[in-house]
């Protein structure tokens, strides 16, 4: 069953208006993007493992591990910055971004481990304010300091987006007056440093170290998920997010030169607050610490309920927890996502320990930036005329962008990559289940014409290796007609394309309705969990419409191999019924007819005759519709019987030992048969022994004078047979070597 949701464009932004791409009460590029990325960018790792890093890997390679992490964080920026400028960012960030780019399940499979990454991301900061505070004060109990810490970030974001923001010019304040200390500091006397066991620390190598650092620099969504609160988001989040990077990298870049100067690598590895024994004014470097936690903290608390409002409304969450896609106020704030985001916080406070889970947190965030690189790369290869950010950046850029976070979410640690990984996978499929419908394109469908463009264009003549079918099916009405469209699609078996067709007499239907009349087949057929193309043409007759189809119908070198229609009943419609067979065999198609059993179907299920004559022309095609047609779920059970015809006893010896060579040759399970007619008519012989098939294969002659008469006969005489299938294989394509071939 399909789940049909129409997001309302309008509510994933505020309600002024949108034309404009702009929200005259939202945040500026400043306070909204600005700053909430550069306060993320300056965390706790600068504070707690700059020296570390340093004392590790010695200021030449602190330099290169600073530049190769911004580096990918600008990659990332760069084609966060072209999304942005190319469409209305709504609320949601780098959701709403990949959902509109590559389609609602992959935004849905990255959006959900998200929004959980920037929920538990408040467990996570609060818990370590609140070690740092019980470290510096001591008598304090850490529990209920990180739970009233993340109660009041959480207050702040409830209260308004804006109050929170100003509270992080404070913080942003408390940092600046941090480094400004840090940067007016002293060197340290390595005899006043309590240094025991120096000779046996030994350094880690380059990656690991790397590794450490990488998350520091993992801060631009912080201002993308306000996209939503931004006045003119497609102009801040370039320009604020890009001045954050480029912010961090020069603070990132100056200070190991500061710490290599002051001591030396002993000291910087084995003091975590080495920043503040150096400070002019210590306290100031805990103030920075501090102020760190509580901006990460309060940037996950503003971020996540906006995800999580974004994915409600979309109809990516259960249609039960709708109510989550709720704002109030002027600005459509998220406050009941923001409570339910408190209530995720607080339980995780209360379990304690993160550092099992907060690897896998990582993971989630880098996988979001490589998705969000991968939406640009494609946007930007494809070259789609809808894609025209004002923000250019070439597509080979992103792409690199997201081989390099790759690189790293398996340099930091490759089984938790693995787990993230296998989370994202389970929610797409699981959203792709559900069958979302929205009301957005994405690039999907220009991936696919990509790929379908550049494949026909390599296509060549058909050879016996690559053969698959490729079928039309002229079915008339679907419903009227469904075994011979199960048949057709028993015998491709996902391995070959199926075109269902239907001719509208132009005299009692306007040609306008032709799409109509195919949307109707095509929702049928999904129902019916039948995977196929449609095509309605109008045409005077069935006939005619039918010659047009065989003539017509395909692109390039990609047109049906295999014209698959039922059996004719009507004698006066028989005459012409024969000229359709003998134009489709000149165009160089199988003819394949299918005249069904109505009151037995298919039967079991278990039984396939093929009244064969050797693997030239016909008999080759029988063999290969009925190996294909075994392949499917519902035939997987059935017996393919090889039936010959000899005149007598003396002949059965030699012709079996022929038959059993040739099927040992061509590995396909058979069960040969060798009749011998004593004189008896043929067609006396097949209604003895097919009598109880389930399927008969029956090979017809090559149009010709008389053609009706013959085909009138062979009606007649195959009457009251299980249903039947009559071949006609095209000529000048061995069907035997697409067998036998090695």
């Amino acid at each position: 069953m399909k789940l049909f949701k129409k997001p309302s464009e309008e509510t994933q932004s505020t309600p002024k208006t949108i034309s404009d791409n702009s929200n005259e009460t939202g945040l500026g590029t400043f306070g909204g993007v600005y700053t909430p990325s550069i306060l993320t960018i300056l965390g706790v790792i600068m504070y707690l493992r700059f020296g570390w890093v340093v004392g590790n890997v010695g200021l030449l390679g602190t330099l290169i591990i600073v530049t190769l992490s911004t580096a990918i964080t600008f990659l990332t920026s760069l084609s966060v910055s072209a999304i942005a400028t190319d469409r209305i960012v709504r609320g949601g960030g780098a959701y709403y971004m990949i959902s509109r780019s590559l389609g609602i399940e992959t935004g849905g499979a990255v959006g959900i481990p998200l929004y959980f990454a920037q929920a538990l991301s408040v467990a996570l900061y609060t818990i370590g304010f609140a070690e740092s505070l019980v470290d510096a004060f001591g008598g304090l109990n850490q529990l209920y300091v990180a739970l009233i810490t993340t109660i009041a970030v959480a207050v702040l974001a409830i209260t308004s987006a804006e109050i929170a923001i100003k509270a992080q010019y404070f913080i942003m304040a408390a940092i600046v007056l941090s480094l400004v200390s840090f940067a007016f500091g002293h060197p340290l006397e390595t005899t006043n440093i309590e240094i025991s066991g120096a000779s046996e620390i030994v350094s880690e190598p380059f990656w690991t170290v790397f590794a450490v650092f990488f998350p520091a620099v993992t801060g631009i969504m912080a201002g993308v998920s306000m996209s939503g609160d931004l006045r003119e988001p497609s102009r801040s989040i370039p320009v604020g997010t890009l001045a954050a990077v480029g912010t961090g990298y020069v603070v990132y870049m100056v200070l190991p030169i500061i710490l290599a100067m002051r001591a030396d690598a002993t000291t910087l590895i084995e003091q975590p607050l080495v920043m503040k024994e150096m400070a002019f004014w210590g306290p100031a470097i805990l103030l920075g610490v501090w102020g760190a936690t509580l901006s990460s903290a309060i940037g996950s608390i503003l971020g996540a309920p906006r995800v999580l409002q974004a994915l409600a409304r979309d109809g990516v969450l259960p249609s039960w927890l709708s109510f989550l896609g709720n704002g109030n106020g002027p600005n459509d704030e998220p406050r009941i996502g923001t409570a339910v985001t408190l209530g995720v916080a607080t339980a995780t406070v209360c379990i304690g320990d993160l550092n099992i889970i907060a690897p896998v947190l990582t993971m989630f965030f880098l996988t979001t930036y490589m998705v969000l690189n991968v939406s640009a790369g494609i946007e930007g290869f494809l070259q789609s005329p809808s894609f025209r950010p004002t923000f250019q950046v070439h597509w080979s850029l992103s792409m690199l962008g997201a081989l390099g976070c790759l690189a790293v979410m398996f340099l930091i640690n490759a089984v938790a990559t693995v787990i993230a990984a296998l989370i994202v996978l389970v929610i797409f499929f699981w959203l792709q289940r559900r069958e979302l419908e929205t009301t957005w394109g994405d690039a999907r469908r220009g991936i696919w014409m990509a790929l379908v463009r550049e494949g026909i264009l390599q296509l060549g003549e058909e050879d016996t290796k690559n053969w698959r079918p490729h079928i039309l099916v002229l079915s008339g009405i679907a419903k009227k007609r469904w075994l011979l469209i199960q048949f057709a699609d028993d015998l491709t078996h996902n391995r070959g394309m199926i075109t269902i067709c239907s001719v509208l007499p132009s005299a009692s239907r306007d040609v306008s309705q032709q799409s109509d009349m195919q949307d109707t087949i095509r929702e049928y057929l999904d129902k019916r969990g039948v995977q196929a193309l449609v095509r309605v043409v109008t045409a005077t007759d069935f006939f005619d419409g039918a010659k047009l189809l065989v003539e017509t119908y395909g692109i390039g070198p990609l047109t049906p191999n295999t014209v698959v229609l039922g059996d004719s009943q009507e004698p006066s419609r028989r005459h012409r019924y024969c000229q359709l067979i003998g134009h489709i065999h000149k165009a160089k198609k199988n003819v394949v007819i299918f005249r069904e059993d109505s009151d037995r179907g298919f039967g079991q299920h278990r039984q396939i005759d093929v009244w064969w004559g050797g693997l030239q022309n016909n008999g080759g095609l029988m063999l290969l519709l009925a190996y294909l047609l075994r392949t499917d779920i519902d035939w997987r059970n059935a017996e393919i019987y090889l039936k010959l015809v000899v005149p007598e006893q003396a002949a059965i010896q030699p012709t079996q030992a022929n038959v059993d060579r040739v099927i040992r040759n061509l590995r396909i399970r058979t069960v040969s048969q060798i009749l011998v007619s004593n004189g008896r008519p043929f067609y006396d012989i097949l209604h003895e022994s097919s009598e109880n098939a389930d399927l008969i294969f029956l090979g017809i002659r090559t149009p010709g004078e008389n053609f009706t008469e013959y085909y009138e006969d062979l009606q007649s005489k195959t009457a009251n047979l299980p249903s039947t299938v009559f071949v006609l294989a095209a000529p000048g394509f061995s069907y035997g070597e697409v067998l036998s071939d090695r």
